[in-house]
């Protein structure tokens, strides 16, 4: 059984430009609304990824925000990889900015052992300022979760390493809610069941899960027929010296790559990025794929590699938006660890659909203006109205949560509103003495509510309520969770309100018109 090792850099959306290195200011990096990572000053005063803006910073008032950059993330790692590559590995693939997969066996070995090796890696990152983790296990799933907590498990205990864990690390939403409902709130509990009876009830991808839960890789052997060459290249005559022609024409073979890939009838794990320069020497990297990535999403990648080897010097700069004084001669992207992949139903009798047309349009969309400037709206589960509408990148794979079932005790009922603000608004809901209403415990408002304002509107007379009703999200999961009231708000000859009160603070959810 292959032993895999992964380095994981604690904070990394945080600490990678190195002006919060030892995470001492209180920082989110925010994307979508939500808190994808954050400082340790700010975990202490109970700020946790996942959390929406909104009760981040209701918990941690002067907290810094930073919209998320993964190009960026992209560039300052960039010299990382190098590092480990020069000191512990040669060959390594990237599953994002911040976390890495090598296999252990032979740096282990080279080393010493497995703690010989994560030592190593702890004092080769402290050298240069950095924090890193090392974790050891049968499969990448159980290596990046040993990396969070820098343990080695030991060979053929992957299984009984995972059991304890919730099933909400696998990543599937909707999945774990189900498996939560049937009583099966663990992996441990999960990897139990019957295989067959997992795939007959929850399909390919819950199959997937499963062997993960096992503590095996989520996809098989690979499908590849001797001779068989997936990769796809891009040749430039004469060498280019600009990254946006590249990053155009890895559009187009990011496009070819899916193509081959579906008509083999496979899916690749990881996608190996790499360039030929004129002067005669080869860039590469990996970059884990697991079947998930779309064309458009690949594309993407390859872009945010390019940048970064420009940045690091990898390819010589002449000047802004430069390749290098080489020039690069070839681009490929070659397939690895292929599986059997599920398909999609297309024309009888060929031709291109509409959603062919779509797809085409929204790509140059994405050329021009950047991979996350087109954007689908999918339905989503939850309580409120902006937990509803997800916004997803066009070309990228949708949560998978979807829409889940419910039950959804506390859900906004119809008329639904006619505006939902991106972030809620700060308002306050005062009585007759200009006194804030609050909420308490058993529902009970402190007095009638006599005057709204909120941000950006003018104050107005409240001319009558509905509520409160609570919502309590997440109580399972202490970190996570929330509770909230609700209240529909009608000012007089103005609009109304929905207002949500969080740990003291009323915020307008959304308007009526």
């Amino acid at each position: 059984m292959e032993r895999v090792a992964c380095v994981w850099l604690p904070d990394w959306p945080v600490v990678a430009d190195g002006t919060n290195p030892e995470g001492l200011r209180q920082t989110a990096v925010v994307a979508g609304g939500r808190v994808v990572a954050c400082s340790a000053a700010a975990r202490a005063v109970g700020v946790r990824r996942g959390m929406r803006l909104r009760q981040a910073t209701s918990r941690a008032p002067e907290l810094e925000v930073i919209a998320r950059d993964v190009e960026g993330e992209m560039r300052h790692f960039e010299p990382v990889l190098q590092l480990l590559e020069a000191e512990i590995a040669p060959r390594l693939e990237v599953i994002r900015p911040g976390l890495v997969v090598l296999p252990a066996r032979g740096p282990s070995g080279y080393f010493g052992g497995e703690q010989a090796l994560a030592d190593r890696v702890v004092a080769t990152f402290a050298a240069v300022g950095r924090t890193a983790r090392l974790g050891v296990a049968d499969t990448v799933f159980a290596a990046a979760l040993a990396a969070r907590r820098g343990v080695l498990v030991p060979e053929g205990k992957t299984r009984e390493f995972l059991a304890p864990y919730p099933v909400g690390v696998l990543d599937r939403t909707h999945l774990a809610t189900l498996l939560i409902r049937l009583g099966l709130p663990t992996l441990g509990d999960f990897a139990g069941m019957p295989g067959d009876r997992v795939l007959e009830r929850f399909g390919v991808d819950g199959e997937a899960a499963h062997r993960t839960a096992r503590g095996l890789e989520a996809r098989g052997l690979s499908t590849r027929t001797p001779g068989q060459d997936l990769t796809v290249t891009h040749d430039f005559e004469p060498a280019e010296v600009l990254l946006d022609p590249v990053a155009f024409a890895a559009k187009q073979l990011a496009m070819e790559l899916h193509e081959r890939l579906a008509a083999a009838g496979a899916a690749c794990a990881r996608v190996e990025v790499a360039v030929d320069l004129a002067g005669g020497r080869r860039l590469s990297r990996l970059w884990r794929h697991e079947g998930r990535l779309s064309e458009l999403a690949v594309a993407e990648r390859v872009r945010w590699q390019l940048t970064a080897w420009q940045e690091s010097g990898a390819l010589a700069q002449h000047g802004e938006g430069s390749a290098g004084g080489d020039g690069i001669v070839r681009l490929a992207l070659r397939p690895e660890a292929l599986s059997p992949a599920t398909g999609s139903q297309g024309l009888l009798f060929g031709g291109r659909t509409a959603n062919a047309e779509m797809e085409a349009a929204a790509a140059r969309l994405q050329a021009m203006l950047g991979h996350g400037a087109v954007t689908r709206v999918r339905l989503g589960g939850g309580r409120g109205p902006a937990e509803r509408a997800v916004r997803v990148a066009f070309g990228d794979l949708p949560p998978e949560d979807g829409l889940p079932d419910g039950p959804w005790p506390g859900r906004l009922p119809a008329p639904h509103p006619a505006w939902v603000p991106l972030q809620p608004e700060k308002a306050r809901l005062l009585d007759d003495g200009g006194e804030l209403v609050g909420v308490s415990a058993r529902l009970e408002l402190s007095a009638p509510p006599a005057r709204l304002a909120v941000r950006g509107c003018p104050a107005a007379d409240v001319s009558g309520w509905t509520g409160p009703w609570p919502a309590v999200e997440q109580w399972w999961e202490k970190a996570a969770a929330r509770r909230l009231v609700r209240m529909q708000v009608v000012t007089a000859g103005g609009p109304a309100w929905l207002l949500v009160l969080e740990e003291g603070q009323w915020w307008a959810e959304a308007c009526y018109g």
